[in-house]
């Protein structure tokens, strides 16, 4: 298994960040297998033409990831990195190809959508009165400030929800959302709630009343249509690869 590891010497110096996503991409593309072990920390130096402690840095890296373990007897093993990494492995999962890009793009607005609709319905019960002014204030953003105003809307409605796990789980969303582009989203036809103005302006409105189930209703149905479009993608993609 070691040995099918694609390994080419790395030109520049300190570069540990290029170290650890090499070893990402061998881990979450398969060519190393859970529980296979990772080389020691000399021999990945020698491999990758980098000194010993560029290769310490990825290495804890790969580890913080929920990538590996270190198993008894000091070998650094695989691990499955469906049951043990987190969602700050997503652009690794989408650079690797591991699941097609609309795949992953339809699961990740899945997920926002849950986050977004239950997030706004907590900002309307909990948010402070200059929360809700900072919300509408942002609603008047669509829909000609495009990704910059919506990443600006959605963030003061999750932080108007006072749930840390959500706001965490909102950067590592967007951060994906930013890697697919925004001229991809439009060529797509994925655009419909950045142009919706009337509905952001209609939710600022719900959660400024405090009405908490009507902007979690607005907010699932608002962000429906891109996950029904992506579906149907991702199911044309897959039924004609």
């Amino acid at each position: 298994m070691l040995l099918a590891m694609d390994i080419t010497p790395i030109a520049r110096t300190s570069v540990s960040d290029e170290v650890l996503a090499r070893i990402v991409d061998e881990i979450l593309s398969g060519r190393l297998a859970p529980g296979d072990a990772l080389p020691g920390e000399r021999d990945l130096a020698e491999r990758f033409g980098v000194n010993r402690h560029a290769v310490r840095e990825a290495l804890k890296g790969v580890r913080q990831a929920g990538l590996v373990h270190i198993a008894q007897g000091g070998k650094t093993r695989v691990l499955n990195w469906r049951e043990s990494a987190g969602l700050d492995v997503l652009s690794a999962v989408a650079a690797a190809g591991v699941v097609p890009p609309l795949l992953l793009l339809r699961d990740v607005t899945q997920m926002r959508r849950i986050v977004a609709a239950d997030a706004a319905r907590l900002c309307a019960e909990r948010a402070s009165d200059a929360q809700r002014t900072a919300v509408s204030e942002l609603a008047q953003g669509y829909p000609d400030g495009g990704f910059a105003a919506d990443t600006a809307f959605w963030t003061a409605v999750i932080d108007g929800a006072g749930n840390l796990a959500y706001r965490l789980a909102l950067n590592t969303l967007l951060a994906g959302m930013r890697g697919v582009g925004e001229q991809v989203f439009r060529s797509l036809g994925l655009d419909g709630e950045l142009l919706d103005r009337q509905a952001h302006l209609d939710l600022a409105r719900h959660i400024a009343d405090g009405d908490g189930d009507a902007a979690h209703d607005l907010t699932s149905a608002l962000l429906g249509g891109i996950v029904a479009t992506l579906d149907g993608l991702a199911s044309d993609a897959v039924t004609n690869p």
